[in-house]
């Protein structure tokens, strides 16, 4: 099997996500606001793809936090997004629920590194 970033789930959700938050503020007149959401959006994506590709396991873990503070300052924009009127109540909520399982996909990657980690650590200390 061919392993890449773009193989992973996370990034896949992360790239959908991202055409929906472009077509969501593309008639946006606040350019601030809009950009700040786009590249909170965009860095999810990359910095998955960045850590995957970055050679090492601890350097793909720092990523992978980054990528995840990213979730989070995507999910509070998109509250400051329905308060603005930019998005409705449920749009607000449906890309929140994405972004938590986008979130949720990340943790568990992270987790299975670590774990994967330790494992490899015993195992060499046992030869």
């Amino acid at each position: 099997m061919n392993r890449t970033f773009e193989n992973l789930y996370i990034w896949q959700e992360s790239r959908v996500l991202i055409n929906s938050i472009y077509r969501m503020m593309e008639n946006c007149k606040d350019y601030g606001f809009r950009d700040q959401i786009q590249r909170a959006a965009v860095s999810i994506m990359n910095n998955i793809a960045e850590g995957f590709e970055s050679g090492s396991d601890s350097k793909f873990m720092n990523f992978l936090n980054i990528a995840r503070g990213s979730c989070g300052e995507v999910r509070s924009m998109l509250y400051l997004c329905e308060d603005l009127r930019y998005c409705t109540e449920s749009e607000r909520m449906q890309f929140q629920s994405q972004i938590r399982k986008i979130t949720s996909g990340i943790v568990k990657l992270s987790n299975s590194i670590q774990k994967n980690k330790e494992t490899t650590s015993i195992d060499s200390k046992t030869l």
